[in-house]
This record gives structure tokens, C-alpha cells and sequence, in this order.
């Protein structure tokens, strides 16, 4: 939660009491994806005059701020940076409206921003024209695009959105993050009453702007929270000594406590996954089991063909099994006879689909099992080298672990066709790259969101509530989840292209059309 708005709130003011009115200095890098800024009262030979120093750690595995009371530039292998800015005198220094980001204005009217988004982290220089004049990660190059006003969000957060969104908070306050996220959830848990659950919200968001900063270790991992979690190892009341302490106790971690952890975190998250895709499966079972069997209803058909009138849409007929009568769906530009066949081959597929059901219940639960074993046997292991041997030699790795398609993607079953869905912009591009060129690609029109892949099968063209369901899912996984009507771009895989050096999640389509839908999960 160290990057949680909810403590950068509370932190950027702490920043603007030490930074405002003081000037630019100089700002440097001597590692990679590591920078130092420098500001000072005034520079008085060699000398600086209540200097103040801020080191941004910008790695792709871990983002933080941190301010030592004292920082000595190497002589060699150090790189100017921004130094433009030197001279100039800070204004004031703000938390961005609802986002992750701090702007820190400077009186020529030029701005630093520091973008705060986990992996994405990124220092950003703006001149006085709004423009993006230098990104600390060039890499990020989509952050050229970024202004101070875009990175200032109107949020409706008022009891009526609430109402609006069902008592559900998190179209309010996007900007939670997971640790935050599962503790509002858990106050929330059981709670129907909108009264009570948006009383419950706002104590919480008080709880989080009291001042009270937590160091504690989650998963052996040390962690910055606004609330009492995990095993805490300090309580803090001012946010730049919270950050200092939490940064010293992350970089402080052994190689074996990390890579413990790192591996720890992902097996129980391929667990959580497993318990998810075993609980969904058997409901789909257990609803498969308790509706009436198509075979049964085209046997009732066939045994009353002499009663069911031409170009019925739906007839009551009796049901022998349940010895009760039942009202059974046809298409009214079928005989009876073609409608029972119909049902027949309905049948025929559900038995395929049970069957299937029954062998992935099967095959994951002994993923499952295997998953525990590994989990129990590294929690014991105590030497580095041993850790690393293991993780070999049973391919545990993220990337080398061979994951299933359930793990890499959401996944729906639906009518027969498997639905999937990228769990974010990195994992949408993997999808779309290992869909077939005949597979049905669909996406959220003019917005972010995933990608959704309908799996082709041959022969068979794609049905429209087919269709419907899958544009359904990428409207509910995009920006536009909460509008009235979404459009969504649908075409097959074999018109999207993705050119080298294009932003993850981003591709272009040669040929598309639209369907309007209504946001709809899973």
C-alpha cells in the first residue's frame, strides 16, 4: 500500500512542508532504474543549505520512494538528469486528484510528476505549455501522452453513486489497490443494508487518512499499510518516515527470504486459482445433474408426437419421470420429430460436456494435491542454494512452469464454447497471440480493457448469444463496464496485427464490426 492514494494523500502535503519554496539542485542516476533529486535552500559554496533528498527505485519488480537524510553521488558512472529544472523553485507540491501520482509545481510553471503505478512507475517532466518534455523510463513511452489535468480524476463518490452501483464500492474508489481492496471486503462481508454497508465505507477510508502507518510483514514480504494486518513490525505516524522504513525493511530481505516468498505467493495463488476453478465446475455439474436431461425431453416429444399441433413454439405435455406436466420449447419451423432430434443431439453434447467436466475435476484436484506438496516441503527448505535446486528441477518458475490455459486466462464455458479472457495488458497480448486465425477476437471499442477470445470449432459457424455472451465480458472487463450500452469491436483473430514496438494490450484491426451490448461478469 505504499502506493496506495490513500497514503499518497498523506504524504504529498509532508512533501510540499519540505519542499516548497526550496530549489532544484540537481537530479542524477548512477544504477539502473534508480534516481536521486536533489533540493536545497540555497547552495552556499560546497555546501547546501537544508538539503532534502529524494530517491525514486523504479524496477519493474518493485517501485518506492525513499528520503535519506543524506546521499554521496559516486564520482564515476552517474548521468545528469532533468537539469533543466536546476535553479528552479518549487511552488507547491499536491497528490493528484484520485490517482497514484504526485504533481510538484515549480514557479517557472513547469511540473515533476512522479506516476506511482506499481510497474509502471515513472518520473515525468512537463513544461509550462503542458507538454511531456522527458520520462525518466523511456521505455514507458505511452506517458508522453499523460497531462496534469488527465492524471486528475472527477470521481463521483457521493452516497447516490453508491446506490447507483449497487452498494458496490469499487467503481467509487478505483484506486484501492488488492491489500485494501480484500480488507473493505471483509468489513463489507455479510453486510446488505446500503446504509450500513456505505457507513462501513466510510469509516474504513477514515481509518485509512489517520495518520497511522503500519510496517508489517505479508507472506514474509514486508509491506506499508493503513490498517492492522499481517505481523506488524512498526507503527509510524509521520509517511516519510513510514516509506523509509518500510523501503530499508524490503531491501533488507535475504536472497532466501525473497525468493522464498516470490515463490510462496505464486503457488498459492495457482492453489487460489485451482479452488476457484474446482468450486465453478462442480456448480456447473451439479447444475447439469438437476436439470431436466434433453434426452428425457425428446423422449416425452416422441411419445406425444400425435398431440403436438404444427408450428407450436412451446407445448405442455405430461412428464412421466416427475409424473407432473412440463412445458417443453420448439422451433416452430420443425416437425415435432425434427424438434426430438434435435433434443437427441443436445443430449448426446451434454453427455461430452458432463464427461468433460468430470476428467478437468479429475486432472485438477491432482494439480492441486501436487500444488500443497510443493508449498509444505518449501516452507521447510532453509538453505538458498536448496530453494533454487527445487524450483528447478520441478519447474516451478512463472515462466518455465507450464501453466494451464485456466491459469493464464479467465476462462467460460458457454454452449459448448470456451470463452477466454486476458487478465491484463500483457496476458490480453498473450492470448491474442496464441489464438487461431480463425478464432472470434472481441474488445471494448475506444477504451481500455481485455482481450476476449471465443475458441473456433471447425465446420461451425459462431452462434449469436455465443457472440453476445463473449462481447457481454469484454464490455464488463473494460473502462466501460458501468455504461448503459457498450460497443464492442468484434472480428475474427485473423485481422488483428501487432507491430513490433507497439504498447502492451495495444494492436491494430484491419477489419471489425460492432455489437451493442450490456456489461455483463461472469
Amino acid at each position: 500500500m505504499h502506493q496506495n492514494y490513500h497514503f499518497i494523500k498523506q504524504l504529498a502535503p509532508r512533501l510540499h512542508s519540505e519542499l516548497a519554496g526550496k530549489q532544484f539542485v540537481e537530479a542524477f542516476s548512477q544504477q539502473k532504474d534508480e534516481l536521486i533529486i536533489v533540493f536545497a535552500q540555497q547552495e552556499s559554496g560546497e555546501e547546501l543549505v537544508k538539503p532534502f533528498f529524494i530517491k525514486a527505485t523504479l524496477t519493474n519488480s518493485f517501485s518506492c520512494l525513499s528520503f535519506p537524510e543524506r546521499f554521496d553521488r559516486a564520482r564515476r558512472n552517474s548521468v545528469n538528469l532533468f537539469h533543466d529544472f536546476e535553479g528552479d523553485k518549487v511552488d507547491f507540491v499536491k497528490v493528484c486528484k484520485n490517482e497514484r501520482a504526485i504533481q510538484m509545481h515549480f514557479e517557472s510553471g513547469r511540473d515533476l510528476i512522479f506516476k506511482l503505478f506499481g510497474n509502471r512507475s515513472n518520473f515525468i517532466a512537463v513544461n509550462a505549455e503542458g507538454e511531456v518534455t522527458q520520462l525518466f523510463n523511456n521505455k514507458l513511452a505511452t506517458d508522453r501522452g499523460l497531462t496534469v489535468a488527465s492524471l486528475n480524476r472527477e470521481i463521483d463518490q457521493s452516497w447516490e453513486a453508491f446506490v447507483a452501483n449497487d452498494g458496490r464500492f469499487e467503481p467509487l474508489f478505483p484506486t484501492l489497490g488488492k491489500i485494501a481492496n480484500k480488507y473493505l471486503s471483509g468489513k463489507l462481508a455479510g453486510k446488505e443494508d446500503l446504509r450500513e454497508r456505505w457507513a462501513i465505507v466510510q469509516e474504513v477510508l477514515r481509518e485509512f487518512e489517520s495518520s497511522v502507518f503500519y510496517v508489517t510483514r505479508i507472506e514474509n514480504i514486508p509491506a506499508l499499510t493503513l490498517f492492522e494486518t499481517g505481523e506488524v513490525v512498526q507503527i509510524l505516524h509521520d509517511p516519510i518516515e513510514a516509506l523509509n522504513a518500510f523501503y530499508l525493511a524490503y531491501i533488507r530481505l535475504s536472497g532466501l527470504d525473497k525468493e522464498k516468498a516470490d515463490i510462496v505467493r505464486l503457488l498459492k495463488k495457482r492453489i487460489q486459482q485451482t479452488d476457484n476453478y474446482l468450486e465453478n465446475t462442480f456448480q456447473k455439474l451439479v447444475d447439469l445433474e438437476n436439470a431436466t436431461k434433453n434426452d428425457e425431453l425428446a423422449n416425452i416429444i416422441m411419445a406425444n408426437l400425435h398431440v403436438i399441433p404444427e408450428r407450436a413454439e412451446k407445448v405442455e405435455l405430461y412428464d412421466f419421470y416427475r409424473d407432473q406436466p412440463i412445458t417443453i420449447k420448439l422451433k416452430k419451423d420443425l416437425s415435432a420429430q425434427k424438434n426430438a432430434e434435435g433434443y437427441y443431439r443436445k443430449a448426446k453434447n451434454e453427455k461430452i460436456e458432463i464427461d468433460r467436466l468430470n476428467e478437468s475435476l479429475a486432472a485438477r484436484e491432482t494439480d492441486r494435491k501436487r500444488l500443497q506438496q510443493h508449498l509444505e516441503h518449501i516452507e521447510g527448505i532453509e538453505l538458498l542454494r536448496d530453494l533454487r535446486a527445487y524450483i528447478k528441477a520441478n519447474k516451478l518458475e512463472q515462466g518455465s512452469a507450464a501453466p494451464t490455459v485456466d491459469d493464464l486466462f479467465k476462462r467460460l464455458d458457454f454452449m459448448g464454447y470456451t470463452i477466454l479472457i486476458g487478465r491484463n495488458a500483457k496476458n490480453s497480448d498473450l492470448l491474442t497471440k496464441q489464438a487461431h486465425k480463425e478464432d472470434l477476437w472481441l474488445h471494448a471499442k475506444d477504451v481500455t480493457g481485455s482481450h476476449v477470445v471465443v475458441k473456433n470449432q471447425p465446420g461451425r459457424k459462431f452462434p449469436a448469444p455465443v457472440i453476445e455472451r463473449a462481447a457481454e465480458l469484454a464490455a464488463f472487463y473494460s473502462k466501460r463496464k458501468n455504461d448503459s450500452l457498450c460497443p464492442v469491436i468484434v472480428t475474427p483473430k485473423k485481422f488483428i496485427r501487432k507491430p513490433k514496438g507497439l504498447p502492451d494490450g495495444l494492436v491494430l484491426i484491419d477489419k471489425e464490426d460492432i455489437v451493442m451490448v450490456v456489461a455483463k461478469g461472469e
